[in-house]
């Protein structure tokens, strides 16, 4: 087994997720349209979506056990999803569904010439309450599991599952896409936070992404490490150290990241992570926090390949929840999920491409 093949799992390899669902209505076009345009497709598909539903579906085809707490309606559409998750390894006995309504649904534009993607969201009805979840179903939900995911959705159910969770100590990861009604309540719950590229510096209101990064675990104590994604820029971790070393040198947290970024040649194609030491990591302004930076690079897919985006952070999660699973130490975590989003990248829809555990290509 190559180095940097994904490691066996340990003994228990169930999680919970609990979030949203959708069924994706996607188009790839030329170019996106202008207003008024009548333009043809270059291709279509439909399948299901949703942050929860595709991070659980990544991390089932890698070799997990995922549950998932979700709502959908007695249509075609909830059907469908509930038969794509169950396909794909995903516990789906734990989604509710409610008589009538309607499931909710995306529709996605592809731009092939921009290698975007523009999504519009219809909401499903009616909405998940945390009544709709029995105690006995929660617990069912939880027994056994190693993690629990939180996209950030279905706030007031999330927070009851969260709440149980914390009081069971089972890690908490929060999907942190941008500020939603509820969030800080999941966040201060969190043992592991995954951002999006704009979160970090909305949330704190930090002058930048690494001190923004500071900020967050400085405000969120339970949290052991905190990642941003950039796209085609890879991501930033940082990692609270267990033990503070009172004599560890005082470094500006924006330093540390010009100085790991100078160790990666441009010329490198494949993931790669590079490491500070443990230091007293200093934001100006904000604080100090001690532990370490981590710089991740993202694939660099030829533009023949690259096809669609649309769920790489969704698989980017889905691969870290995997990599926790198997005890990775970061620096492998990091450029494992690299890999696995860049997959996901080259087909249509944020499913089609995901790679299953014994892909060759993550070996």
């Amino acid at each position: 087994m190559s180095s940097d093949a994904p490691p066996p799992l340990t003994d228990n390899h169930v999680i919970l997720g609990c979030g949203s669902v959708t069924v994706d209505f996607l188009a790839a076009v030329a170019s996106y349209p202008k207003p008024g345009d009548k333009i043809r497709t270059t291709s279509a598909k439909v399948q299901g979506g949703g942050n929860a539903g595709n991070a659980l579906t990544c991390a089932a085809r890698l070799g997990l056990k995922p549950r998932l707490i979700s709502k959908v309606a007695d249509d075609s559409q909830g059907q469908r999803i509930l038969e794509e998750l169950e396909a794909d390894g995903v516990d789906s006995s734990f989604v509710m569904v409610s008589e009538g309504g309607r499931s909710p649904f995306t529709y996605v534009i592809v731009d092939n010439e921009t290698k975007t993607r523009t999504c519009i969201f219809t909401s499903g009805y009616p909405p998940m309450i945390p009544s709709d979840l029995t105690k006995s179903k929660l617990l069912a939900a939880l027994d056994g599991a190693r993690l629990v995911y939180f996209d950030g959705r279905l706030h007031e159910t999330a927070l009851v599952v969260a709440r149980e969770a914390a009081c069971k100590g089972i890690p908490i990861l929060i999907g942190a896409e941008r500020k939603r009604e509820g969030l800080d309540d999941l966040l201060s719950l969190s043992s592991y936070v995954i951002c999006a590229a704009k979160f970090p510096q909305a949330w704190t209101g930090a002058p930048s992404v690494p001190s923004a990064l500071c900020s967050i675990l400085l405000k969120l104590p339970k949290v052991k490490f905190v990642i941003v994604t950039l796209g085609e820029d890879g991501c930033i971790m940082l990692e609270r150290s267990v033990c503070e070393n009172v004599q560890s040198e005082e470094v500006d947290v924006d330093d540390l990241l010009y100085t790991l970024k100078n160790k990666i040649s441009n010329n490198t194609t494949v993931p790669i992570c590079v490491s500070s030491s443990e230091v007293k990591v200093c934001a100006k302004g904000i604080g100090t926090v001690w532990g370490r930076l981590l710089l991740g690079t993202a694939e660099k897919i030829p533009p023949s390949e690259l096809v669609d985006t649309t769920g790489a952070g969704d698989s980017f999660i889905g691969a870290v929840l995997y990599a926790l699973c198997a005890n990775m130490p970061p620096e492998k975590m990091l450029r494992f999920a690299a890999q696995v989003a860049a997959i996901g990248c080259r087909a249509l829809g944020a499913r089609t491409g995901l790679p299953h555990g014994t892909d060759p290509r993550l070996s």
